[in-house]
């Protein structure tokens, strides 16, 4: 069944060129140009994702979005906006936003946000009761080795993503190169210990969140370790 996606924007022609672009993809839709017009629609409509511009009138977005987080916690928003102060994302986000889209904006990068939010929406309603281990931003979903950060897919190799896994399962402790390299690579691996290193700054790069703080964290003279 595909994804309903509703656009509240008062601008009739970015309403529809992202229409256009959403049904070209598969999408059903629908377009509201008012706070209230939007807010009507959602009371009648079965809906999955909400575009919401932060300037329309009658009720502004940010009105409109604490009335959906009122009553709706699961439907996805994510906000479409020309103002890109820190204030007002962080307003948002605050207020229960899913995402954040600042004008002038690329479509791709919206449809590419669409897919990403529906994709983490997706794996969680699949099996609620399936073993999720959440650190700090980061979620894995060992049964499918899917990870996301910030509600962003990281993409890992194998190698990867055991050593994530290992460091998670022990999070809090600090684990040994040699501990790591046994358990990851095997006890029959011969190879330089440096290998742990290169994979960690890998994983560095990859798990960096929206706020800048390293999820692993370096043991001086030691290893490595995750702190919850």
């Amino acid at each position: 069944m595909n994804s309903h996606i509703l656009i509240i924007e008062d601008d009739e022609n970015i309403a529809r060129v992202v229409q256009l672009e959403l049904e070209h993809e598969g999408f059903n839709t629908s377009i509201a140009y008012s706070g209230r017009e939007g807010l009507a629609i959602l009371e009648k409509e079965k809906l999955d994702l909400v575009l919401l511009d932060v300037m329309i009138p009658e009720l502004n977005g940010m009105e409109v979005l604490r009335r959906i987080r009122a009553v709706n916690e699961e439907i996805i928003v994510i906000m479409l906006t020309a103002r890109n102060s820190v204030y007002d994302r962080v307003n948002g986000l605050d207020l229960g936003a899913n995402d954040y889209i600042t004008k002038p904006f690329e479509i791709e990068e919206v449809l590419a946000r669409i897919r990403t939010q529906l994709r983490f929406h997706r794996i969680q309603v699949k099996d609620q009761s399936a073993d999720v281990i959440f650190i700090q931003t980061l979620a894995i979903y060992p049964s499918s080795r899917e990870v996301f950060i910030d509600n962003e897919p990281v993409e890992l190799t194998p190698r990867e993503y055991d050593l994530l896994i290992y460091l998670v399962e022990n999070k809090n402790r600090a684990l040994e190169r040699d501990q790591i390299l046994n358990y990851v690579w095997g006890y029959d691996y011969f190879g330089d210990t440096n290998v742990i290193d290169v994979y960690i700054r890998y994983l560095r790069k990859k798990l960096q969140g929206v706020n800048n703080k390293p999820l692993i964290q370096t043991v001086r003279g030691f290893g490595y370790m995750i702190k919850e």
